[in-house]
């Protein structure tokens, strides 16, 4: 039995994947993926459920995944690398070369580096790895014959969510600030979302948008910018949990498993060019965030908010309506945010290797 079966932490996981997508990955069998992005958050998930998927219903599909360090990937995800039916292919987005033969389907999840990102990445380098990544990406495509193109996108390309629009739909216009450098991420997410429709259009290429909200689930770096992450740390770390803010922002966190399950479906089912909401509907304050994770703790947890709120300042939020996706594609939320939280910290505790070394 392969590695990727025995033993892997996730299987409880995995199997819900599985028992919710079961049904769209006959259009893989026997063909090729091709993955940006495949070690990080959203990469390591889609290498498990792939995985997973492939040997639990004899796919006989194979995927290639696109990284700048893949010596690095096989150190963290060791029974991943020892899987037959993934190969790597060294380099970088905006230049890699391109492998030989056709793969029918491709996910692009690939962007600037998480670390990158809280290391204060320059802008420019920013919006740039983004656009050309994703115009290069979707060459690569016309090459290779490629059917289906999944393009994972970002809630960013609303710019500041209005305060009174308590849940942002994709039929809302408003824009990130374009004299405002720090809105490289949402300028350049939208510069990327108009070649994918070019591209459609052009090519013929089915291409589908996912935009991505908030997420928890196990990979989730600890040590960087996600407040989630940091407050799982502080936890385990005895306490306390500090929230560096004034703890009144609003955000939702989907869980990993389901965010495969919304991915899977949108390659597959989705339509082309027409953007999905990926995220959850329940929102939260990072004030209760933190106390709820403080009450997953079996040890009382010190809960710490180092602001006071400002009683002139509108709400701040980050929270998607997802109806788009419920109505037309039958996804849902599964896994509330305890369970969401309590799943990743088992997660933490049987693998601390990989989040502290």
């Amino acid at each position: 039995m392969s590695g990727t079966i025995r033993n892997n932490p996730l299987s409880e996981d995995l199997d819900h994947i599985l028992s919710h997508t079961e049904g769209l990955w006959e259009d893989l069998r026997g063909k090729r993926l091709f993955i940006t992005g495949g070690t990080g958050f959203f990469g390591s998930w889609l290498l498990e459920s792939f995985a997973w998927a492939n040997h639990r219903l004899n796919l006989d599909s194979s995927a290639l995944v696109l990284t700048r360090n893949s010596e690095g990937f096989k150190r963290k995800m060791p029974h991943l690398a020892a899987d037959t039916s993934i190969q790597f292919h060294t380099g970088d987005i905006r230049d890699f070369t391109f492998p030989e033969g056709e793969f029918p389907y491709i996910i692009h999840a690939a962007a600037t580096s998480a670390l990158a990102t809280f290391n204060n990445e320059d802008p420019l380098i920013k919006f740039d790895t983004v656009v050309q990544g994703t115009r290069h990406t979707l060459d690569f495509a016309v090459h290779c014959h490629a059917q289906k193109f999944l393009y994972t996108s970002s809630g960013a390309v609303y710019g500041r969510q209005p305060s009174d629009v308590t849940h942002v739909s994709e039929d809302y216009r408003g824009a990130p600030d374009p004299a405002d450098p720090n809105s490289a991420w949402g300028e350049s997410k939208r510069a990327a979302e108009f070649h994918c429709t070019y591209y459609s259009v052009r090519h013929g290429i089915e291409t589908k948008i996912a935009r991505c909200f908030s997420f928890v689930g196990p990979y989730l770096p600890l040590n960087i910018h996600y407040a989630i992450g940091n407050f799982m740390r502080d936890g385990l770390r005895g306490g306390p949990i500090v929230v560096r803010g004034d703890g009144t922002p609003y955000r939702s966190y989907l869980y990993g498993a389901d965010l495969m399950i919304w991915l899977w479906t949108i390659l597959f089912r989705g339509e082309s060019c027409r953007p999905y909401n990926v995220g959850s509907e329940e929102d939260i304050t990072i004030g209760e965030l933190a106390r709820t994770v403080a009450r997953s703790f079996q040890k009382l947890t010190e809960v710490k908010i180092l602001k006071s709120p400002d009683p002139v300042r509108s709400a701040d939020r980050y929270v998607p309506s997802t109806k788009r996706a419920q109505r037309e594609l039958g996804v849902k939320q599964i896994v509330d945010i305890r369970s969401s939280i309590e799943r990743t910290l088992a997660h933490i505790r049987d693998c601390e290797i990989l989040y502290f070394g």
